[in-house]
């Protein structure tokens, strides 16, 4: 692969960590509504529980982003090479 590709890909994996990091404030916040205006314990809890795994979904996701981005970096550092 050439060098502009990966630089492409480094571009476009950045974008991709932005719209899942609104990705997951949208989810919070919404998770948050959705607490506030549960009215047992229960459904309070299942809903926190739930933004919980939501939460560390996305950071699993944007993580995973990250690491790619890394693994780009490498691949222009092999090509300079």
């Amino acid at each position: 692969m050439s060098k502009e590709y990966y630089k492409k890909r480094i571009i476009d994996l950045r974008a991709q960590i932005v719209k899942e990091r609104e990705a997951k404030k949208r989810d919070n916040e919404r998770y948050a509504k959705l607490v506030k205006s549960s009215s047992t314990p229960s459904t309070k809890a299942q809903y926190r529980k739930s933004k919980i795994d939501y939460a560390a979904s996305h950071e699993r996701a944007i993580e995973r982003l990250k690491n790619q981005i890394e693994d780009c970096k490498k691949s222009i550092a092999r090509l300079k090479k």
